[in-house]
């Protein structure tokens, strides 16, 4: 199936690099976690059991805080140059 996301998206110029489980991604500046995970893979993240509001919980993500883990919502929370995302809840973890 085709999605179109600039719908969906929060309008970007540029691309930033984030990583996620130990891989260097470039994801859409401007977008939350969770728009980021469905441009890296539309399909799963279109398809998965998510709200989009922070209710289900669905959409946990762990960030490196320091020498700490901080776990968020993805669909809530800003993707910024940088970030390392550590762990994602199933079902949301783009290959």
């Amino acid at each position: 199936m085709n999605f179109d996301l600039s719908e969906v998206l929060t309008p970007y110029e540029r691309l930033i690099e984030i990583e996620i489980c130990g891989q260097k991604r470039q994801v859409p500046e401007n977008n939350t976690i969770l728009r980021c995970l469905q441009y890296l893979d539309t399909e799963l993240i279109s398809y998965a059991e998510l709200c989009w509001n922070g209710e289900c919980i669905n959409c946990q993500a762990w960030i490196e805080n320091g020498d700490k883990e901080k776990m968020v919502m993805a669909c809530n929370t800003q993707a910024i140059e940088g970030m390392k995302i550590v762990r994602l809840a199933d079902g949301i973890n783009p290959d």
